[in-house]
């Protein structure tokens, strides 16, 4: 069962080539950190700049690296069924832990076509899989009675990231879902909300610069101590938001620079923050770090 915090991994870039060296320190730190999971060539790695070797070359590296000290959770989602089944059975036969499928983006296919989608990935692997909703980059929404229909039909289907902004929405999932079905939040800023009407998780982005804490604030929640969790939560609040403040993953990217962990390199059409955001950036992580 997928619950706790999961780090949606950033991919380094150094002279656009993967820098797995810096992939691994920051895989390392993950698990000293006591992550739950990682997530490699999701959305924050950057996964549609990856060829389909590069997207086996990272998962694969995170799986030797982690060595079962924690999950690894591989994005193998893509708008193209066919590519979706040949990324995650490749991604099986590595042996990751489960498997994210992000929804068919651009085509926006409607929910017959969403769950035939879903379906025939899930009919191919025997993997623990992960569903992506994420409405505002894909341009089409799982639906809670989709999601109730695959939870019914496909044993293997046993999660899902739910990053739609609504804690309407986690309301009615968790009321319609069976209680092994966990969803995890997909946004930093909404995961004590989330926790607070039935999510058990994040899959988050922050994590690649504070994963202790927010390991920590999920911990806290799920162990009664909502009070705590929420002082924690609101202290990292400006920076949850200015995480996003550019184009995923180029502000995380850009604070791991600053540390030493990495390049701040992202591939086209991702560049490098502005000026003004950068120094936003750099006051919001040294107030935190003071």
């Amino acid at each position: 069962m997928f619950r706790g915090t999961y780090t949606a991994l950033v991919t380094p870039f150094q002279n656009n080539e993967i820098d797995l060296e810096a992939f691994e320190r920051l895989i390392e730190a993950q698990i000293e950190a006591g992550i739950t999971g990682i997530v490699p060539v999701g959305t924050t790695g950057e996964s549609p700049t990856l060829s389909c070797g590069e997207r086996h070359q990272v998962i694969e590296r995170a799986v030797k690296t982690a060595h079962g000290r924690c999950q690894v959770i591989a994005g193998t989602g893509s708008n193209s069924t066919r590519d979706a089944i040949a990324h995650t059975k490749a991604a099986e036969e590595i042996g990751v832990d489960g498997a994210l499928l992000v929804a068919p983006y651009y085509n926006k296919p409607n929910q017959e076509g969403l769950f035939r989608h879903f379906e025939a990935i899930a009919r191919e692997t025997s993997l623990k899989l992960v569903l992506y909703n994420i409405p505002g980059r894909c341009g089409v929404d799982i639906a809670a009675d989709t999601v109730v229909r695959l939870a019914e039909h496909c044993p293997n289907i046993v999660s899902i990231k739910e990053a739609s902004g609504s804690v309407d929405r986690v309301s009615e999932l968790a009321s319609r879902l069976p209680d092994e079905f966990t969803i995890l939040s997909g946004d930093d800023s909404l995961t004590l909300p989330f926790l607070a009407v039935g999510a058990v998780g994040v899959v988050s982005v922050v994590s690649n610069l504070f994963p202790a804490e927010v390991v920590r604030l999920v911990r806290l929640f799920l162990e009664g101590k909502a009070k705590e969790a929420r002082r924690l939560h609101q202290k990292f609040y400006p920076l949850f938001k200015d995480a996003f403040i550019e184009p995923n993953p180029v502000p995380a990217k850009t604070a791991l620079s600053w540390r030493g962990v990495m390049s701040a390199d992202c591939r086209l059409p991702l560049v490098a923050m502005s000026e003004a955001n950068a120094e936003r950036l750099r006051q919001t992580l040294a107030r935190l770090e003071s």
